[in-house]
């Protein structure tokens, strides 16, 4: 840059250079920011018309999606109760639970919220060799008088761990007895059962080798429909 010249001292001339390049910047900065701000402003409106046209479609697939899933899942389960209903006697009972949660019991059928299941063993130690009994009552909890199959069909009588980890017997494994018994129960009123095991485990369609158990503690459990009772334990020696 060229020393300053002139009548004035040279600190003045300085000065005014300085200044002359400050208002230059400024004056950059200034077009350099209307410029930006009218090329935002001028932005296609057809565009941001097409942007929220496709964030609603977008949101509308999604809602479409997750719709199709819970159907598509309830519609599964609907075909595995089928499915199972076709196979085994315990199959059959989780059939009959999906009918009765869909509501198709016949009208003046016991749904299950008006009964209680209640399962027990006539003793609470059994010495090896001796084979268990036990008892199955279903009351009537509701207010008004109705009809339930009660054949042992429908009923379930199952031996567990003690951790209910394990299932390792029922009573509709090896031998399913499907004839019904249609019993009209009044309020409070109870239908009782008696079911033997032989002490051997069991699986559904008795597909496997039946061994006995060995000592230890066990539960039974009594299913009616999608009714189930508390486990109740019991002892092997």
């Amino acid at each position: 840059m060229l020393e300053p010249s002139g009548p004035l001292p040279p600190e003045i001339y300085w000065r005014r250079r300085m200044l002359a390049i400050g208002v230059s910047v400024v004056v950059l900065l200034l077009l350099v920011w209307i410029i930006s701000a009218v090329s935002g402003g001028d932005e296609d409106p057809s565009a941001e018309a097409v942007a929220s046209s496709s964030a609603l479609a977008a949101s509308s697939s999604a809602s479409a999606a997750a719709s199709s899933s819970t159907t598509e899942t309830d519609d599964a389960d609907d075909a595995d109760s089928g499915g199972q209903a076709s196979g085994s006697a315990v199959s059959g009972s989780a059939a009959a639970s999906a009918a009765e949660v869909a509501g198709t019991l016949p009208p003046g059928q016991c749904a299950d919220k008006s009964l209680a299941i209640k399962a027990s063993s006539d003793a609470a130690n059994y010495p090896a060799g001796q084979d268990p009994a036990f008892g199955i009552v279903i009351t009537n909890i509701g207010n008004e008088s109705c009809e339930r199959d009660l054949g042992a069909g429908m009923q379930q009588v199952m031996v567990y761990s003690l951790d209910g980890q394990h299932r390792l017997w029922s009573n509709t494994d090896c031998f399913p007895n499907n004839t019904p018994d249609v019993r009209t129960l009044k309020p409070g009123e109870q239908a009782a059962f008696t079911i033997k095991w032989s002490g051997a485990t069991s699986e559904p369609g008795c597909a496997a080798a039946r061994n006995p158990v060995g000592p230890g503690a066990y539960t039974v459990v009594g299913q009616l429909g999608a009714l189930r009772s508390t486990p109740e334990p019991f002892n092997i020696s």
